[in-house]
């Protein structure tokens, strides 16, 4: 036994002793006279105590006469030695005591039964109730001596203040000392634990006991750890809400209390450490927030301040407040505007760009992933950055300080325009020197097992297939780079760095299909190049497919272009529902498509519809294996949210990026996801379903590479190019295949 084993133990018993004393003095050595039986009017509480105790023995999986929740055998036996001996000892006390009269003894009966209840029921469970096992013999103990106190009407406080969170919260969860003098204060006292072990939860907790004696106390402490908390709470009307606006002696504190009663506290929010540091002021902030553009310019330039801050190790409060209040003003102000304007001309279209200077214009692009359409990036942003900035790619990059510079690279390579950006880099004067492109590509994929999240890693891999395609000789040296950093944190066995760069190599590698690299195998995701038909079929042996559909002007017409599809003898159409669509197959195999209507989307009645025809599905437990997005992107978000966890193949036709990518695999792990990089259009969109359902009513496995040539010969359109097959959707593959490699996926399905 090591010497830490014999200090626990020693502390335990030593605790044990000392709680012990402050109550009646209980010696182990009582003998509990066999048989014993108690009052017969008290028989049923000693039996549901039993039967308590019982339970928790068998809790561990093992119904005997140990309870072994550790790996530590001398544990086990102390804890349970406080459950049977212990616990035995104590009723027999009770019922036995020649003082109690026959009220009291139920109440302490009941008292030990909740104690033994409350543990049982919290000793293995994840949350904030979670009770510490081998705290057992001194919750027990700590019972003992609250009901020495209170049957002298003694307060139980110097008790529970001994006590960790988890133990405290046991001997209360009794329910019995509510009326003891000293039960508000533990009580407090409890709270006042629980917010030192669960910071994040402070404001919670005190909005939820609004007459803690410290909350003002505890307010001041957490503050400036949870400003975006302390905002939400102190515009509230609520008790915890007065008394941050009665805080008046932290500036901090008052700031952000004054900014959440004001209607225009959220404009005001992202610039809290300006404000609260004297660079900025209200007035300043007024001055601009009515001006879409200009409020637009306050946030890139106040990006650009937190950034370079943050390089210096210095992160500015509210940072990510202020990365998404520009990110959604990018999108809503100018990105959702050239987009939906993009049958007019260029100088229409893009005449709300043109006051923006170019690093206002890059944020515009690394803010608009996923929502930027192809033509708005390609002829509109893009172009006119480049043009402000004298087509200096590394003079941008130097005046945002490189912030998010690998989300611009992805979307350049995307978008067929890295070649044109790393062109605009001057070459190297020093022969010893690599060229600045060929530094920041290298940069692009070195360190990535430092970076918060996946973000940057998607980023990587969703930028090599496109750059394999147009820009070899870059891909070559990207993959040289990628297994030079996979040793690297081989060698320096950083566990995260190995997954990153392992998942890349292999996916890198399987882009040349020469290569024959075996996803499966190799990173253990599922199939990448064919999703087989068997895995389509349901229990009875038919493919389930749901379309999504959405009530626009749009969506009505895409609607009945795509029921006439199948007005062939292929198959049979049930228009019989009001709200929506069933199509069987009529010749081949087993296949039902159900398609919400198009239903006007004024009165909601399409979300409706959408709503009626999953819990038609659910209830019939008909689950689609194929789920298809048919509308515009801002509408992509309801789709997934209401889409099937057992879609394999999902269709989103009109988005793109990593959000969206990630949200599909969060619902459906092993889907297969075809995105689009632009609005979807209806000339790829009838052939590709034409092709799918084809495959599924003639029983073919669907293998995307001859899938995807087959359907090229289809399509005459030019959007065909903004298609990504599931094969070169490599941040979706690099997403699965991270979660299997830490653990992540295997956990998530256990759940």
């Amino acid at each position: 036994m090591t010497m830490n084993k014999y200090l626990f133990l020693l502390l335990m018993i030593f605790f044990a002793e000392a709680v012990q004393a402050q109550g009646v003095n209980i010696a182990d050595t009582v003998n509990i006279p066999v048989p014993f039986k108690p009052a017969f009017s008290r028989a049923l509480k000693h039996d549901a105590i039993d039967a308590e105790q019982k339970s928790i023995l068998a809790a561990d999986g093992k119904a005997d006469k140990l309870f072994t929740p550790s790996k530590d055998e001398d544990v086990n036996f102390l804890i349970t030695q406080a459950l049977v001996r212990k616990v035995d000892v104590i009723q027999y006390l009770i019922e036995t005591d020649k003082v109690l009269d026959h009220r009291l003894k139920v109440n302490y009966l009941t008292g030990l039964e909740n104690l033994l209840k409350y543990f049982k029921q919290n000793w293995k469970i994840k949350s904030d109730k979670k009770v510490n096992p081998a705290n057992l013999p001194v919750i027990v103990n700590a019972f003992e001596a609250s009901v020495a106190k209170d049957r002298k009407n003694e307060s139980i406080e110097s008790i529970i203040s001994q006590l960790s969170y988890d133990a405290g919260n046991n001997v209360l969860g009794a329910s019995i000392f509510d009326k003891n003098a000293g039960y508000l204060a533990s009580k407090n006292n409890l709270v006042l634990k629980f917010c030192v072990l669960n910071p994040a939860k402070t404001f919670l907790t005190l909005y939820q006991n609004p007459a803690m004696p410290f909350a003002d106390s505890l307010v001041r402490v957490v503050a400036r750890k949870y400003p975006k908390q302390l905002y939400d709470y102190a515009a509230s009307n609520s008790k915890l809400g007065v008394t941050i606006r009665n805080i008046n002696d932290d500036v901090f504190v008052k700031t952000i209390a004054t900014m959440a009663r004001s209607k225009s506290g959220q404009f005001y929010f992202p610039f809290l450490d300006n404000i609260v540091k004297g660079k900025i002021t209200i007035r300043d902030i007024d001055d601009v927030k009515d001006d879409s553009v200009l409020y637009y310019k306050l946030l890139v330039k106040t990006q650009i301040d937190y950034y370079q801050r943050l390089l210096n190790k210095d992160t500015a409060f509210e940072y990510k407040s202020l990365g998404k209040k520009l990110e959604d003003k990018a999108k809503s102000v100018f990105i959702t505007t050239i987009n939906a304007l993009h049958n007019e001309g260029a100088e229409v279209r893009f005449r709300s760009i043109q006051p923006l200077s170019a690093e206002e214009l890059y944020y515009l692009i690394v803010s608009s992933d996923g929502s930027i359409y192809t033509s708005s990036f390609t002829k509109g942003v893009y172009p006119l950055m480049m043009k402000k900035i004298g087509n200096r790619g590394d003079s941008l990059l130097t005046l945002v300080s490189f912030d998010k510079y690998r989300k611009l690279i992805k979307m350049a390579a995307g978008y067929n325009t890295l070649g044109n950006f790393l062109g605009s880099f001057p070459k190297s004067t020093n022969p010893n020197e690599d060229d600045p492109a060929n530094t920041l590509m290298k940069a692009f994929v070195k360190n990535l097992e430092k970076t918060d999240g996946l973000e940057d890693g998607v980023d990587v891999a969703d930028s090599y297939a496109s750059i394999a395609e147009s820009l070899k000789p870059i891909a070559n040296e990207m993959l040289r780079n990628v297994q030079e950093c996979y040793q690297r944190n081989l060698n320096q066995n950083n566990k995260k760095g190995i997954a990153i760069y392992k998942i890349l190599n292999n996916l890198f590698l399987s882009a040349d299909t020469a290569n024959k690299i075996d996803l499966t195998k190799e990173l253990g995701i599922p199939p990448v190049y064919e999703v087989p038909n068997k895995s389509l079929l349901n229990d009875s042996g038919r493919v389930i497919m749901q379309v999504f559909f959405y009530g626009d002007k749009d969506g009505q017409g895409i609607f009945r272009g795509f029921v006439n599809m199948f007005s062939n003898a292929n198959w049979r159409i049930d228009n019989s529902n009001k709200q929506w669509v069933t199509i069987n197959s009529a010749k081949g195999k087993p296949v039902t498509i159900y398609a919400n209507r198009a239903l006007p989307e004024e009165g909601g009645e399409d979300e409706k519809a959408q709503k009626a025809l999953c819990e038609y599905m659910e209830a019939k437990k008909e689950y689609p294996s194929i789920t298809i997005h048919r509308g515009h992107s801002y509408y992509a978000d309801a789709t997934i949210a209401q889409m099937f966890p057992s879609s394999k193949i999902v269709f989103l036709g009109s988005c793109g990026g990593y959000h969206l990518i990630h949200d599909v695999l969060e619902k459906a792990p092993d889907a297969h996801i075809i995105a689009s990089k632009q609005i979807g259009a209806t000339e790829v969109n009838r052939p590709f379903f034409q092709l799918l359902t084809d495959k599924a009513r003639t029983g073919n496995n669907i293998d995307w590479i001859p899938f995807w040539k087959e359907l090229d010969k289809m399509v005459v359109a030019k959007e065909f190019e903004d298609y990504i097959p599931p094969y070169k959707n490599l941040g979706a593959l690099f997403i699965k295949a991270y979660k299997i490699a830490m653990g992540e996926e295997d956990d998530k399905r256990a759940f």
